[in-house]
């Protein structure tokens, strides 16, 4: 079935297991789909959330069960999905914990590949790109799907959401710690994000999408290069070009959906689902734009869009932007704007469009900082491995409670 524009919306948070004595990464995900089904499948389907594994054993992912017509009450059904993992977990002395990574974890000796359903295809990206390092198997993000139907509502889309993907980190940055240590960045998940294929450059390009705007010039500026640069590795084609696409946003033109896939999950759900809010209130604005706008949106070249993403996965809402093309689309004040006072004026402009609750949250977001500056808030620059340890702890809370981290 073929959905319009923000007819329904899809959801994925993923979250990773830890033991509940040390926080150290527990890699028994299959325990969990073993429990819930009796046998150790990929999927489960718990009434409209779905739970999935991912590519390491020590993550699942709690999604919407298909398209949902509303984020209105997901924060809610996706907690309650929360606490029935951690009722298995609690078994194991295990419990999931929210951030974007692991801030101590050691991938080249923790990771565990997941090695049921679909191990065929983890196996060969491992093969390929050898998958134990924080780029692939200490990442946790938020993704959201959303519908399209033709070129027309394609191009739409796309222009709208290519606008604001390098903005998005100054919203919901949640990893500035790796290896024990501050990484210097808010956002270092994406950092090694988009280094993690440098084998197979075209894979991720510039994270920021190029300038296509149909089905066809998708095909034959992403895909096609995708598809002949991964044969010399993958003989039998056991890899399909929409699941090697790693932009920041990709086109899934199987199911008729553009998937934006460089949120870092939060510390709990409400707080996923509050970010979620405040974009698509955007895009729906942006796609809504008159031809002479969305001409400007199509212009933006992906190296000038990725000079402004590297800068804000760097210093997330403390980023100062000069983009005056950018001013003009989303209706800012003229000059040079901090990120976070960016997303101030987006809030003040569409707030009307979204959930109360919702605005709230975002506007205490913007009050008290990023998840990550409120995680270097409670740690500081330089900390010390208990102060790490607290900090999970007190993430683990968050998330157990749907509550925000407050440092």
């Amino acid at each position: 079935m073929s959905y319009h524009l923000f007819d329904v919306y899809g959801v994925e948070l993923e979250y990773m297991i830890v033991d509940q004595t040390t926080r150290k990464i527990r890699p028994i995900a299959d325990q969990i789909f073993k429990e819930a089904t009796g046998s150790y499948i990929a999927d489960y389907e718990n009434g409209n959330v779905a739970w999935s594994n991912e590519l390491v054993s020590h993550v699942v992912e709690i999604k919407t069960n298909g398209p949902a017509s509303t984020m209105n009450g997901l924060g809610t059904d996706f907690h309650q999905n929360v606490l029935k993992i951690n009722s298995i977990l609690e078994k194991h002395n295990a419990v999931l914990m929210p951030g974007g990574a692991h801030p101590t974890v050691d991938p080249l000796t923790e990771t565990q590949i997941w090695p049921h359903e679909h191990n065929e295809v983890y196996a060969l990206y491992n093969r390929v790109f050898n998958c134990k390092g924080h780029g692939w198997s200490n990442l946790q993000s938020t993704h959201i799907n959303l519908p399209f139907t033709g070129d027309e509502e394609f191009k739409r889309l796309h222009a709208a959401i290519r606008i604001l993907l390098p903005f998005i980190p100054a919203l919901s940055a949640s990893t500035p710690f790796f290896d024990g240590k501050f990484s210097g960045f808010k956002n270092m998940r994406l950092e090694y994000y988009r280094k993690n294929q440098a084998k197979i450059p075209i894979i991720a390009g510039l994270v920021i999408p190029e300038r296509v705007f149909s089905k066809a010039d998708y095909y034959q500026t992403i895909f096609n290069p995708i598809n002949l640069a991964i044969k010399p590795y993958d003989s039998e084609g056991i890899l399909d070009h929409h699941f090697l696409n790693s932009r920041g946003a990709i086109a899934r033109f199987d199911r008729g959906a553009i998937e934006i896939r460089i949120i870092d999950i939060q510390e709990c759900p409400k707080m996923d689902i509050a970010i979620l809010n405040l974009i698509v209130a955007v895009l729906k604005h942006l796609c809504a734009l008159p031809e002479k706008e969305q001409k400007v949106m199509q212009r933006q070249s992906e190296q000038l869009l990725s000079s402004h993403f590297l800068k804000v996965i760097k210093e997330g809402e403390d980023a100062l932007i000069d983009y005056p093309e950018l001013n003009e689309i989303l209706g800012l004040p003229i000059g040079e704007l901090l990120a976070k006072e960016i997303w101030e004026s987006l809030l003040n402009q569409h707030q009307e469009a979204m959930d109360e609750n919702c605005v709230n949250l975002v506007g205490s977001i913007l009050t008290h900082g990023t998840l990550a500056s409120r995680m270097v808030k409670f740690c500081g620059t330089h900390p010390t491995l208990p102060q790490i340890d607290l900090l999970n702890q007190r993430l683990i809370t968050s998330l157990a409670n749907n509550e925000m981290f407050t440092a």
